[in-house]
């Protein structure tokens, strides 16, 4: 198997995920995913897509993730990884589908409007 390389976005956060056949390590920017993702929630997102299609262990992953913060961040990774998960296997899309691990969540920020506080508040209004 060559290297499978996809990329996930959400928000502002970019992932480029490269993933090849090895034992079950997950490499995000040079750092280890427990060092890079803290907390557990964060590192079941990323590893969701291997949960559900049984591969935790078959596979070595290296990521470079930038921009938005850590939630965007691990859920572009999760998207990138299930891209190539069913480049792997059309089986798994199957699995994944149905779970909207496929489905790239369109949700950005609002932009700001001119003579606005912010992109729905206003300035506070006086009528004297």
């Amino acid at each position: 198997m060559e290297m499978i390389h996809k990329i996930g976005r959400r928000k502002t956060a970019v992932a480029r995920v490269y993933v090849t056949e090895g034992n079950g390590n997950i490499t995000i920017n040079k750092r280890d995913l427990s060092n890079y993702f803290p907390t557990a929630t964060l590192q079941y997102k990323v590893k969701q897509p291997f949960a559900l299609t049984n591969n935790e262990e078959n596979f070595d992953v290296k990521v470079n993730v930038y921009g938005g913060g850590i939630t965007g961040q691990a859920e572009a990774v999760r998207l990138a990884l299930s891209r190539a998960l069913c480049e792997l296997d059309a089986e798994n899309r199957l699995v994944l589908k149905p779970e909207g691990l496929l489905t790239r969540d369109p949700r950005m920020v609002e932009r700001k409007k001119f003579g606005q506080k912010k992109a729905r508040k206003k300035f506070q209004f006086s009528k004297r």
